[in-house]
């Protein structure tokens, strides 16, 4: 009899890159090979952030031979012959591990030595690399691996070849091996321990909750709030994308988790598939935008800014609100243009009902954000959550998880963290070489240059960087490199530190929207039956509050950087422009619109994210004008029809 992995519909992706490869479906042995050494995995890590001791390096280390090991077991060498190269894959798979490992026991003898490496050392500390570039590429495609290879070669032989800025020396392939190897900036690095600790826990807490049944609980409450609404379908999908987010952290698992049931309701209400599967994309994509999770970004960005996890997720709320809101502005607009009608009254559950069956799903979101806000680390506070969300299922027969429920959450946790855990370790390299080189303050001069000091102009360069990032690298590794080399020369510019790297985060979630590679609105085409192309554009516009948002970072106080009321300000004054974008876009308010009024709205846009008093003032004397011109005119049309 054999024996396959668990596979239940509510399994997550972590980022990008799993959407672009194949994983191979396991049976008998290595599936309970693997099914085991991902419960271990998970515990270890729970382990290592709670009561362990265990220095940074040595957790890092475990965590890459872990992540290795069960990354080579799941992605194959030869995405057409899975089965017959797995011998081939186990053996990487355990070469992994003794990289990892040898790290462990060796560390102390390299010490001995003064820091002074050994061939046997070199040799370990290139297998590391390579392992770690060959499952990148198996995980994401072929970009990171040969960004990495690029850094890897300026900084040995390349960079004495270029001239002015950029020309660099270069070091000895020892002394490389040695700083990405044992050096506390390579790969068991900073970025190595954001992986082992805050992302692999939060993952690991996402996998519970979804595997306890919350996530039916998110779409049947989503449903009950926003069903009997018109457009109320989609407007459910966005808010059920939204709460979903807050425990997945990734677009396309979203897109895939809660699509699967509102593209089908979206489209049996009316809405074209195209559209059904935009707004499934863009509701998915603004989950990472979304508090408390948000994404490996959020936990990368508190450790860079050393600004608390607590804070970056309370700053972040009201903008991510403000995007959702984006979205349901166009749903409405289109569901009125189509003149579409509220879906049935029995086809949509009551919330006293809906609320009564899943509240106690609630409770271990309510406990990690108390013990945040109670001073509890982010780790330990995931940790505990984790078991909280097991000790609330148990309030309710109906979602009582037991052993094996608990069994199958730990190893969805593990595996869920391969692809993300994978990006952020070779990720590791380039970061380490850009603090080597110094070639952060050298590309932030040279985007200074190219800005002319506009700090207009350069949110322009960062938005089409992030787009050219974006079609071949994961948003992860999009915002790593973006904050690395670009966020110091915002700071110049006077953007504050935290302004600098969340316009850089949000710009960096553009690639799951914006063809021609999107991969959130592609998945999305596929549950639609829709063209991807045609979905990739809409969901491309119904996104643009991705775009517009950042700028109120950078020029209002938005982000509680000033009094409480000209945050409000903002956030009023924001979202009316997002509103009269909308309008513009659909070229329908009341009634329909034409281009002079559409024009007058596009005004009120750019005058609404202005900042100040007199023009936010004047957008909105403009926008009540043409909305009371509308009306007027919809009335007119009703008692000439009458």
């Amino acid at each position: 009899m054999t024996h396959e992995t668990p596979s239940q519909p509510d399994q997550l992706e972590s980022d990008q890159g799993e959407a672009l490869a194949v994983q191979r479906k396991l049976t008998a042995f290595p599936a309970r090979f693997a099914y085991v050494a991902g419960i271990i995995m998970s515990l270890a890590h729970l382990w290592f952030n709670t009561f362990g001791v265990i220095s940074e390096l040595q957790r890092n280390a475990s965590h890459y031979a872990m992540v290795l090991l069960l990354g080579f077991i799941f992605y194959p060498l030869s995405k057409k012959r899975p089965q017959q190269t797995l011998p081939i894959d186990f053996i990487l798979a355990f070469l992994s591990v003794a990289a990892g490992f040898y790290l462990i026991f060796f560390e102390d003898a390299l010490h001995a030595r003064n820091e002074v490496p050994i061939l046997r050392d070199l040799i370990f500390a290139g297998l590391a690399i390579v392992l770690l570039l060959e499952l990148t590429r198996r995980c994401t495609g072929y970009l990171i691996p040969v960004l990495a290879i690029f850094f890897i070669s300026y900084v040995t032989f390349l960079g004495k070849h270029f001239s002015g800025l950029l020309q660099f020396r270069g070091v000895t392939v020892e002394r490389l091996l040695y700083r990405m190897y044992f050096a506390p900036d390579g790969i068991f690095g900073t970025i190595a321990s954001i992986s082992s600790t805050y992302v692999f826990l939060f993952i690991l807490f996402g996998a519970f909750l979804l595997k306890s049944g919350a996530g039916d609980f998110i779409l049947k409450l989503a449903m009950s709030l926003m069903g009997r609404a018109v457009g109320g379908p989609a407007k459910m999908a966005v808010i059920a994308s939204g709460l979903m987010g807050s425990i997945s952290g990734s677009a396309v698992a979203n897109t895939v988790g809660t699509g699967s049931l509102t593209i089908p309701l979206m489209k049996r209400t009316g809405f074209r598939p195209h559209f059904a599967a935009a707004v499934e994309a863009a509701a998915s994509t603004g989950g990472q935008l979304m508090p408390p999770i948000m994404g490996a970004g959020a936990f990368i960005m508190a450790e860079w800014t050393q600004i608390p996890y607590l804070k970056i997720i309370g700053i972040a709320a009201l903008p991510a609100i403000m995007y959702f809101a984006s979205v349901i502005f166009f749903v409405h607009l289109r569901a009125r243009r189509r003149g579409l009608e509220p879906p049935e009254m029995e086809d949509i559950p009551r919330f006293r009902e809906v609320l009564r069956e899943g509240w106690h799903f609630l409770l271990p979101i309510g406990l990690l954000i108390g013990l945040l806000m109670y001073g509890f680390t982010p780790t330990y506070s995931a940790a505990i959550a984790t078991l909280g969300v097991v000790v609330a299922s148990w309030m309710r027969k109906e979602t009582r998880m037991g052993l094996k429920d608990i069994g199958e959450a730990l190893f969805l946790g593990a595996k869920n963290t391969i692809s993300t855990g994978v990006v952020l370790l070779c990720s590791g390299i380039i970061v380490g070489i850009v603090l080597m080189t110094g070639m952060g303050t050298t590309f932030s001069i040279i985007a200074m240059d190219l800005s002319g000091g506009n700090l207009f102009v350069m949110i322009l360069l960062v938005a089409l960087a992030s787009l050219i990032l974006g079609m071949g690298l994961p948003v992860t590794a999009s915002y790593i490199v973006l904050a690395v080399l670009v966020a110091p020369a915002m700071q110049f510019m006077g953007v504050s530190l935290i302004a600098a790297h969340m316009l850089i985060f949000w710009y960096s979630q553009d690639a799951n929207v914006t063809p021609p590679v999107c991969l959130a609105a592609y998945t999305a085409a596929g549950i639609a039956g829709s063209k991807p192309l045609q979905t990739g554009l809409e969901a491309w516009k119904l996104a643009k509050g991705l775009y517009l948002i950042p700028l109120l970072f950078c020029y209002t106080p938005i982000l509680f950087e000033g009094p409480v009321w000209l945050v409000i300000e903002a956030v009023v004054s924001g979202t009316i422009g997002l509103f009269s974008f909308a309008i513009l876009s659909e070229g329908f308010f009341f009634r329909l619109a034409g281009w002079p009024i559409r024009i007058g709205f596009g005004a009120v846009t750019i005058l609404m994210f202005w900042p100040g008093y007199p023009t936010n003032i004047a957008g909105f004397s403009l926008f009540l004008a043409l909305a009371v011109f509308q009306k007027m005119g919809l009335r007119k049309a009703s008692a000439a029809v009458s």
